[in-house]
């Protein structure tokens, strides 16, 4: 069966800009560049899984607009599997409005559009593709009953992964039940935890927070200071350093983040879970010195033969 990562998410059209800075509320500033690029949290994540090599797959949604024909077939260049990325004529696909600093920092606004149609039909009419996953990567950015139907189907069947993101404050805890991993940013734990700010001094709060709401396991990535992991099978958090860059757009970076220990998870089962987040790192910390996400996202061999062992 196609389909080792199986991703149940969004597709978006960014819009992006890039300006000096990010404006403040009410202010005008003038931008320097844009571009419209492929984006979404879902394909994101399948796109880095693929550019590694991993075979995947898309569950996905998408409108009936000149967007739609572009899309698939970028996803089919990278080989993955698009049977049950849906085309709806009634919806516009889903759009994502980007700006970007200088000092890579952005702030995003999303329009879901036809991904708000992804479906419990849509996601039970691939049930053996979701059972034979590997792994089952799923988002905040597709209806929660969708996700719930996927993760439901795929119980017992490998590694699930969820990214509560974009934050929401009430999540349903079946959620939390049914995923073997539970992934945030910083940002995002605070809005599920309520502590602020979240930071490597006190990451670990904020993940016993998240475990005792229901998390078998969660992973809070930290940007340039890395990640940290806990579980419930362990009394430890780890910590998971990565190295300090100078960015050019984060945009995506958490994504790559997601992609790759999703592939590290799916393809070297003899590593550890501390070295599948410290590997994951090193590949969003990469994607950061590049414009955009799918570019941004290394290729298998762009990277160092010891990445892989």
């Amino acid at each position: 069966m196609p389909g080792k990562i199986v991703v149940v998410g969004s597709c978006m059209i960014d819009f992006t800009c890039y300006a000096p800075r990010l404006p403040k509320p009410g202010e005008t500033i003038c931008g320097y560049k844009s571009k419209i690029k492929l984006g979404g949290k879902g394909a994101n994540q399948c796109v880095a899984a693929a550019k590694l090599g991993s075979t995947t797959a898309l569950i996905s949604a998408l409108g009936c607009d000149f967007f739609a024909k572009n899309y698939l077939d970028a996803l089919r260049e990278l080989h993955v599997d698009t049977s049950f990325v849906k085309v709806h004529e009634n919806a516009d696909s889903g759009k994502a409005h980007i700006t970007v600093a200088k000092n890579g920092e952005n702030s995003i606004v999303i329009i879901p559009g036809a991904n708000d149609l992804i479906s419990v039909e849509q996601v039970k009419k691939a049930t053996n593709l979701i059972e034979n996953a590997s792994v089952l990567l799923c988002q905040f950015e597709s209806p929660i009953d969708a996700t719930l139907q996927a993760l439901r189907i795929h119980q017992g069947h490998g590694y699930s992964i969820v990214n509560g993101a974009p934050a929401i404050k009430s999540v349903n805890p079946e959620i939390f039940s049914l995923c073997d991993i539970f992934c945030v940013n910083e940002t995002e734990a605070e809005v599920l935890t309520g502590i602020y700010p979240v930071k490597i001094s006190n990451a670990d709060l904020a993940v016993n927070s998240l475990l005792g709401q229901g998390c078998k396991s969660v992973i809070i990535t930290l940007g340039s200071s890395g990640a940290v992991f806990g579980s419930n099978d362990t009394e430890e958090i780890i910590q998971v350093n990565t190295v300090s860059v100078c960015p050019v757009d984060t945009t995506g970076a958490g994504d790559a983040f997601l992609g790759a220990l999703a592939f590290f998870l799916a393809y070297c089962p003899h590593f550890s879970m501390k070295e599948c987040i410290e590997r994951a790192c090193k590949i969003a910390t990469l994607s950061v010195l590049k414009e955009g996400t799918h570019d941004s996202f290394p290729k298998r061999d762009e990277l160092p033969s010891s990445m892989f062992k």
